[in-house]
């Protein structure tokens, strides 16, 4: 693989790091005074619409889905609802680094996953690592310690929906296009956050709440476009790795714009859930050169 695709494709995956974490800095900030479900659905509009142009120019609808397809796209968008709805509960009460820190292990429950749920087989070291991260992230939380958030618990509820999101779509026939995928989250997300409008009331935004609307839906879409690009440039065991920026991300724009800044503990653990995730990358990635 040539040094400019590599270096091309970390900087996507930094560059949807980024994008990911100002999405989240705009909704937590927007949620301090607006109801989270009309949040929810102002920013899923601006989603959908950008998603249904870009399915429009690269002609994703003409793509005909059978039942099976169909279905395991519906789970993975109730799935992405259910995420949505937990992450966005738990980043309103709690620091966004704090949550951040939980979500790292996420690539080592979705390897963990992989393995209960379609045999994938993962050797003692892989596993050891796994255990290593989970550790970790009972150092970040902590339970029947005074550190602890029962909000935490509603981050990590959000990182099983992701698992299950993540997993439902690894059967898809690999022709079909992403960006018809990502729009059926977004229109199932935007649907919830209307719903949710009628039960818990609808509040006129200002100038400035909408434009921090309109900011996450944007960022959201370069995320996710970023996110895709970076997967298609580069090697993908060194490009992977950089998903751990967005811890970074969050820590800077916690303190930056909340005043936040995670205690010893909580880095303490998040710097292990990362180490462990390493390792296990890298050793996916020397598994599948002593295969090839």
């Amino acid at each position: 693989m040539p040094p400019s695709e590599n270096l091309r494709g970390i900087l996507l995956m930094c560059a949807s790091m980024a994008a990911f974490t100002i999405n989240d800095t705009f909704m937590k900030s927007v949620t301090q005074s607006l109801p989270l479900y009309q949040t929810i659905g102002l920013r899923g509009l601006i989603a959908v619409l950008g998603l249904t142009i870009l399915c429009l120019a690269t002609g994703a609808f003409r793509f005909r889905l059978n039942r099976r397809d169909g279905w395991l796209i519906l789970l993975r968008s109730l799935a992405d609802v259910a995420a949505t709805i937990t992450f966005l509960t738990a980043l309103l009460h709690m620091p966004i680094a704090n949550l951040s820190a939980i979500l790292q292990a996420l690539p080592l429950l979705i390897t963990l996953g992989a393995a209960l749920v379609y045999g994938d087989k993962i050797g003692w070291r892989r596993m050891t690592a796994i255990l290593v991260g989970l550790i970790g992230v009972l150092i970040i939380i902590r339970p029947g310690t005074e550190g602890f958030d029962r909000w935490s618990l509603l981050g990590l509820a959000s990182v099983a929906c992701v698992v299950v999101r993540d997993l439902s779509v690894r059967p898809l026939q690999g022709h079909i296009p992403s960006t018809l995928v990502a729009l059926g989250a977004a229109v199932a997300v935007t649907l919830m956050g209307w719903t949710g409008t009628v039960f818990e009331g609808w509040q006129a935004p200002t100038p400035w709440e909408a434009t921090r609307i309109l900011g996450a839906g944007l960022f959201l879409i370069v995320g996710y476009l970023s996110s895709v690009s970076a997967m298609r440039h580069g090697d993908i065991g060194l490009v992977a790795p950089f998903r751990y920026t967005s811890l970074l991300w969050a820590i800077v724009l916690g303190f930056l714009v909340f005043g936040n800044l995670p205690d010893g503990w909580t880095l303490f653990g998040a710097a292990i859930v990362v180490a462990a995730g390493l390792f296990t990358l890298w050793r996916e990635r020397a598994l599948r050169r002593q295969k090839a």
